[in-house]
């Protein structure tokens, strides 16, 4: 077959499927154009799923009358200035849009009419595409002094073999919606509102820039939840800066759905984005939770390539390796500084779980002489055997009162669980006069030997003892860790692990992160990776498997976080298995010496797992339950 050229018709229509996969995608294209336009209103109206109309109207710049024929022309852009030399600079893009395609590849698809006014013009003007057809210019009514407003209508009509592989109208009418979602958490200045076959479903107001805005709007999108369980980011290196928002570990999802990330304000899907959002989180999260995070990266155009996929939904970056480490550092920083804080949805739940009763309880009458709760140990002047419950002193008085400059309680020597605690949980601070006032508050009792009840100014805490002191312990673990080399243990005989050429560069390459967690290894010829000493918590472990999931890691992420995951799997076992044991019961002293640990040890909110460590209520929830609110 001849070598020919393709007509201009059948080029439109081969970059539309490129450019227009579906309304949504078609959406995207005519926001970011009213977006570059300078648009502060933007409304976008969707019927039959956007495949019947769509409408995208913006109170933009407009564009003048002389430049509409040229608008729907292909690779026409206003976006892209020559220098004196006629030259172009790709490597500088400051708008979303730049390559010229979106208009004629929807005209060629579609029947497209653009209706605008510009800043300079009294008059408003129209021009109509159909089936990539052209017809004149002509007069038309406009509502506002300036702006356009695109109406497509017949999506796909002229090219009715794509229109099967449309899905229902429902879940077009949902990718439409998503998209506008993403659009609207990236300009939180610019109110959008978006009707669906006539309804209104979603109208945001714009909001101040800035932080405090950014927030506004994602809380109305995302909820209030989100709201308040999201940590600050906002962080610089070498000239990218990384700022958002991400949730607390005890606020996770159980799909990746609620992760947006953004290049210079435009949404993207990015491999290397959302590894180091995991690895960030590889520590407090279960494999199958997954944090909710709305992050903004700010890059010099010249070193982010926005043009490696037709959509611009993907992004290389000429450094990855600084920004996957200003990611991960930075989310590691703020859920530093959260400290012990858990989520606000724990208590919301714990709430829930309440039934109120106000009928007559049945069964035995109340009496004073009557035995406690099983594995109530807070309970006073009742007798019961000592394995079963222990009484704490002082319950009956204010508080169960420590002392100013307390340091630290004596604890048992008989017991090795009481010991673990002592070890590691000398509070140094100086106490505060009354212990309500601490963050967690004063121990009053434990129930069911493995839930200490706590209380505080303003309501209750419930700790689980064995979760809580599991992080501890994990966390000091760690500590060590950083503190020295990882302890290696030889291989008899060096292990030979043959791989793609390429994962096993990728391997070799990353030798000495790998020897800073006591993994050993060399390149072994064109395919293949020698394994001379692994880290010693690993025991006898498969070192085949381990090597081939570093080298899927290190191809999807840019990490080796199989191996980071087993060390921190080894690790949560030590210490599930070196603390305090759920049904020990706890002394007063041991008790008040967790909480104290806990408020002092970042982390201590959620286990190693993501499940919180500890329930707050507050006092008016409290009151809420027994009707006084």
């Amino acid at each position: 077959m001849p070598i020919r050229r393709l007509s201009p018709e059948t080029v439109n229509r081969i970059a539309a499927g490129e450019v227009v996969e579906r309304p949504a995608s078609a959406i995207k294209e005519l926001v970011e154009n009213a977006l570059d336009a300078g648009g502060r209103n933007i409304e976008i109206q969707a019927d039959g799923g956007g495949l019947s109309r769509i409408l995208i109207a913006d109170d933009g710049k407009g564009i003048p009358r002389e430049e509409l024929p040229l608008a729907i022309e292909r690779h026409a852009t206003s976006k892209l200035e020559p220098d004196d030399a006629g030259d172009v600079d790709l490597l500088r893009i400051h708008t979303l849009g730049f390559r010229g395609e979106a208009l004629p590849s929807i005209g060629s698809v579609a029947r497209l009419s653009i209706t605008t006014r510009s800043r300079d013009e009294t008059d408003a003007w129209a021009i109509t595409v159909e089936g990539g057809e052209t017809r004149p210019l002509a007069p038309a009514p406009f509502p506002g002094p300036h702006g356009a407003r695109v109406e497509v209508r017949d999506l796909f009509y002229a090219t009715p073999a794509r229109l099967k592989f449309m899905k229902s109208e429902r879940s077009e009418a949902m990718a439409i919606s998503e998209e506008i979602k993403r659009q609207a958490m990236a300009h939180e200045a610019v109110a959008f509102t978006l009707s669906l076959d006539g309804k209104v479903t979603l109208r945001l107001p714009a909001e101040h820039p800035g932080d405090e805005g950014r927030l506004k709007r994602l809380s109305a999108l995302l909820g209030r939840d989100f709201e308040a369980n999201a940590l600050l980011i906002d962080q610089e290196r070498d000239g990218v800066r990384l700022s958002g928002y991400a949730g607390l570990p005890t606020y996770s999802r159980g799909n990746a759905a609620h992760q947006y990330l953004f290049v210079n304000g435009r949404p993207v899907k990015d491999r290397l984005l959302q590894g180091a959002l995991r690895g960030a989180y590889a520590d407090f999260l279960a494999r199958d939770r997954h944090p909710a995070a709305v992050l903004f990266l700010d890059i010099d155009p010249l070193y982010v390539d926005v043009n490696v996929h037709p959509a611009k939904a993907e992004v290389r970056f000429r450094d990855p390796a600084l920004v996957r480490g200003l990611i991960v550092g930075a989310l590691r920083h703020a859920l530093h500084a959260a400290g012990h804080r858990a989520s606000t949805t724990v208590a919301a739940d714990a709430l829930s779980g309440f039934q109120p009763h106000t009928g007559v309880a049945s069964g035995p009458a109340y009496s004073p002489s009557a035995p406690s709760a099983q594995g109530f140990s807070g309970w006073t002047g009742w007798s019961q055997p000592a394995a079963a419950a222990q009484v704490l002193p002082g319950l009956n008085e204010r508080s169960a009162r420590v002392e100013s400059g307390w340091d630290g309680p004596s604890w048992p020597s008989q017991s090795a669980d009481a010991a673990s605690i002592s070890h590691e949980s000398r509070f140094t601070a100086h106490a505060p006069a009354d212990p309500l006032d601490y963050p967690l508050g004063a121990a009053r009792g434990q129930l069911h030997a493995n839930y200490i009840v706590a209380q505080t100014r303003d309501g209750l805490v419930i700790v689980d003892q064995h979760a809580a002191h599991e992080r501890l312990v994990y966390e000091r673990m760690k500590a060590q860790m950083a503190e020295g080399a990882v302890t290696r243990q030889a291989l008899l005989t060096p292990e030979v692990v043959d791989l793609d050429p390429a994962e096993a560069e990728r391997v070799a390459s990353r030798a000495e992160e790998l020897a800073e967690m006591g993994l050993i290894v060399e390149a072994f010829g064109a395919g293949a990776v020698l394994v001379r000493e692994t880290p010693a918590m690993l025991g006898d472990t498969d070192v085949q498997g381990l090597i081939r999931d570093i080298a899927d890691d290190l191809s999807e992420h840019g990490q080796a976080l199989s191996l980071k995951e087993r060390l921190a799997a080894i690790c949560g076992t030590m210490a599930c298995h070196g603390s305090v044991r759920s049904g020990r019961v706890l002394s007063a002293p041991e008790m008040n010496a967790l909480l104290r640990q806990m408020e002092a040890t970042p982390h201590s909110g959620q286990c190693n797992h993501g499940r919180p460590t500890y329930v707050e209520l507050k006092l008016h929830d409290l009151e809420k339950l027994f009707g006084r609110r």
